[in-house]
């Protein structure tokens, strides 16, 4: 059983390091990707358990309205939304346009 909750975590590590810079995934592409169905949560708490210093882009993965899913005023929300504006990501009225900023893996 661990064994496969590992393998699904790495499915995951692996999608996300392949999100190019400037774009971002939702939680439920990562999970479609990583041929995890619509296992959204379990990337959301896959994200949430990394180092505090992994290499991992783990900032380019939001949630499927084009938001950061950290609460509006936390350091993590300001850490990621950083990130992703350094790299050219332009938020709008704290949305991201998935259509313009979204990964087509397709």
């Amino acid at each position: 059983m661990h064994n496969k909750m590992d393998k699904n975590k790495e499915a995951v590590i692996q999608v996300v390091n392949a999100i190019p810079p400037g774009k971002v995934a939702t939680y439920g592409q990562v999970a479609e990707l990583a041929g995890l169905g619509r296992a959204a949560r379990f990337v959301g708490s896959t994200m949430k358990k990394l180092p505090r210093d992994t290499r991992l882009p783990w900032f380019r993965v939001i949630n499927a309205q084009g938001k950061i899913a950290f609460p509006l005023d936390s350091e993590g929300y300001k850490r990621q939304k950083q990130r992703l504006e350094k790299e050219g990501i332009v938020f709008y009225k704290q949305r991201i346009d998935l259509k313009t900023f979204g990964w087509q893996t397709r």
